[in-house]
């Protein structure tokens, strides 16, 4: 008989609390806040077209929009966001397509506890 195990990936993120503190003391609150809203934006702009160029094949426009997001996370102390979308560009670039896939899966499930992450700690939850 054959025993099948169901696995629950949990990913853990590790947000850089203090790019965003220098963020905010940099340009100020308003101005902060309203950068932060826009590379939550094209954040998810950007996995949504990842999502595409990897159900189309287009391993290099994948590459291109994993590299872009790479800068972006960065930008908002997304650090393991950053981390995995830099694999996923370095799997894309190999055409190595089952590492492409499970590590394409990872970035979307670290993304959206990535950005609710931000989201809090930027206090725009409310």
């Amino acid at each position: 008989m054959t025993r099948l195990t169901r696995l629950r990936p949990d990913e853990m993120v590790r947000l850089e609390r203090g790019e965003i503190a220098a963020l905010y003391d940099s340009v100020g609150k308003a101005q902060a806040e309203e950068i932060i809203c826009r590379a939550m934006e094209e954040l998810a702009m950007r996995l949504a077209l990842m999502e595409r160029a990897y159900a189309a094949a287009e391993l290099p426009a994948l590459a291109k929009s994993a590299r872009g997001l790479v800068a972006i996370a960065g930008q908002v102390g997304m650090s393991a966001l950053a981390r995995v979308a830099a694999d996923v560009a370095a799997c894309a670039d190999r055409r190595d397509m089952p590492a492409l896939g499970a590590t394409l899966a990872r970035l979307m499930r670290i993304s959206d506890r990535s950005l609710t992450e931000v989201w809090d700690s930027a206090g725009l939850s409310g």
